[in-house]
Formats: structure tokens, C-alpha cells, sequence
């Protein structure tokens, strides 16, 4: 497992000395994510990059590494206002009136 003082980048070179490709479960702890949670990525398109290999699926390090940076960001308001913005009905709380 990963210590605190491990960087992503010792983590990844050490990876790739090793193999080219890596598991679900390899993939998943390298995210920091469960497999499950990779799994269901993979269904709905959201997911890292994969490759399959006859029946099994492998992903390279390099592909999980973009997805990741991909994903980075500096706040949380604009995924909050993305919900809102999807949300058919408006939440009931947002209709009370304010205390006195």
C-alpha cells in the first residue's frame, strides 16, 4: 500500500517497471477508488480509459493518470449548481418560509 510520503510519481514509476497494464483492483487502488466503483464508471462512460483483452479488462497507468487530471478542480460550486440545474423539482425546504 501507498505511504503518506509517497508521490503519485514514485508510485507510477514503480508501477511501470513492473508491467504495462494493470487490473480493476490494481486500477481501483491506484485512484484511490474500489473496484465497484470502476466497474460502474466503465458502464456508464464516466470511467478511465480501458482496454480489453479477450474477456478481461486492463488500463495503463498513463490513461489513469489523464483521467485523474482531468478531473481536477477547485471548488465544488459548479458541480453543486450542475445538480441543481438538473433536479426536476425544486427541494421542498427551498419553498419555507424564513424563521422569525
Amino acid at each position: 500500500m501507498v505511504t503518506p510520503t509517497e508521490t503519485n510519481t514514485d508510485r507510477a514509476g514503480e508501477v511501470r517497471k513492473e508491467r504495462s497494464f494493470l487490473t480493476t483492483v490494481e486500477a481501483a487502488s491506484y485512484v484511490y477508488l474500489s473496484h465497484r466503483t470502476l466497474e460502474k464508471m466503465r458502464t456508464t462512460g464516466d470511467g478511465p480509459v480501458y482496454h480489453k483483452h479477450g474477456r478481461y479488462v486492463r488500463y495503463r497507468i498513463a490513461d489513469l493518470d489523464a483521467w485523474s487530471t482531468a478531473r481536477r478542480t477547485s471548488s465544488t460550486s459548479k458541480y453543486g449548481q450542475t445538480l441543481l440545474a438538473r433536479r426536476k423539482h425544486p427541494s421542498p425546504k427551498a419553498n419555507r418560509p424564513a424563521p422569525d
